[in-house]
């Protein structure tokens, strides 16, 4: 089964958590990496510090861009993304568990368009935020991984994604990026499908 989009949904603690998962991936990915982490709306430096943790490219998500294999892309702050025709949409709908963007919001995109191709990871976080969403991408054939709560700073996220996911695969942290690429293998590097 060829998986073609990672999207991963973190929020307190979420750096450094993100940070370990960048580093220990390598340098080309089979999977386009979707990071979707809640953070105030005037905080613009998330991009730069992420590109320093893995020594890859890491962009924020623009509108109508086309989602490649082998990219790592970051929700902007104060919009949501959603996934639509294999490109990027962003939104200033209304904050959602008082988030913009909101992780359930990406997740249900992602699993309506990549369905048995996505897989949805939800790691460490202060609220539900995501747990909607990673059981959308199972209803759609997906797969859905939760970082160990137990790794996690605040296990708060993981706990309730676990509760509405129960057959999700629990990881702990630092074994995440290599699950990964064992679940979505290097394919050939170019745009990701539908």
């Amino acid at each position: 089964m060829s998986r073609d989009i990672v999207v991963v949904g973190v929020s307190a603690g979420g750096l450094d958590a993100v940070c370990t998962i960048l580093k220990a991936l390598p340098e080309k990915l089979g999977f386009a990496l979707l990071i979707v982490q809640h953070r105030s709306k005037d905080s613009n430096a998330l991009c730069e510090v992420l590109q320093t943790c893995g020594g890859r490219p890491v962009r924020e998500g623009v509108d109508k861009e086309e989602i490649e294999v082998g990219s790592v892309y970051l929700a902007p702050a104060d919009y949501h993304l959603f996934v639509d025709g294999g490109h990027i949409e962003l939104s200033v709908d209304a904050p959602q568990f008082y988030s913009r963007p909101s992780i359930d919001l990406t997740f249900e995109s992602v699993a309506d368009e990549y369905r048995s191709r996505a897989i949805g990871l939800v790691m460490t976080g202060a609220n539900r935020d995501g747990a909607r969403g990673l059981r959308r991408i199972v209803d759609r054939g997906g797969l859905a991984l939760i970082q160990d709560p137990r790794s996690a700073e605040v296990p708060v996220m993981p706990l309730a994604a676990i509760s509405e996911v129960p057959s999700a695969e629990v990881v702990p942290l630092e074994k995440i990026a290599k699950r990964l690429c064992e679940l979505a293998p290097l394919k050939t590097e170019g745009k990701s499908k539908r």
